[in-house]
């Protein structure tokens, strides 16, 4: 009987250790998935907003391009280089608490048509 009351607490124990450590790998999960997420919606706004440029929209279709595909917080910036055009988008990577610092962004290079 001594050695099963001295064994006493110790699921308690273990489940007070691990229990926050399987939280935070699975914030973790979670975070990576959420900005691998946003990393291709920026991508794919920034080409969007190249494929306009290419052929010749004004800018403002070039951000009406850029919000619908990479959602209305998405921040655009065009920069022309000579007969070169590149589009910049960034965008948070999760809404609420998580958005933060955590910014993800994807550049776009065209050609622009003459």
């Amino acid at each position: 009987m001594a050695e099963r009351e001295s064994d006493r607490g110790t699921v308690t124990a273990e489940l007070a250790i691990g229990l926050p450590v399987v939280v935070l790998v699975l914030v973790a999960v979670l975070t990576l998935a959420a900005a691998s997420t946003a990393q291709m919606r920026a991508l794919d706004a920034a080409r969007a907003g190249a494929r306009a440029v290419a052929i010749g929209e004004p800018e403002s279709a070039v951000a009406a391009a850029v919000a619908q595909v990479g959602g209305p917080e998405a921040e655009m910036s065009l920069v022309h280089e000579g007969e070169w055009a590149r589009v910049t988008v960034v965008r948070p990577v999760a809404g609420g608490w998580l958005s933060g610092p955590l910014r993800a962004t994807g550049t776009a290079v065209t050609w622009v048509e003459p």
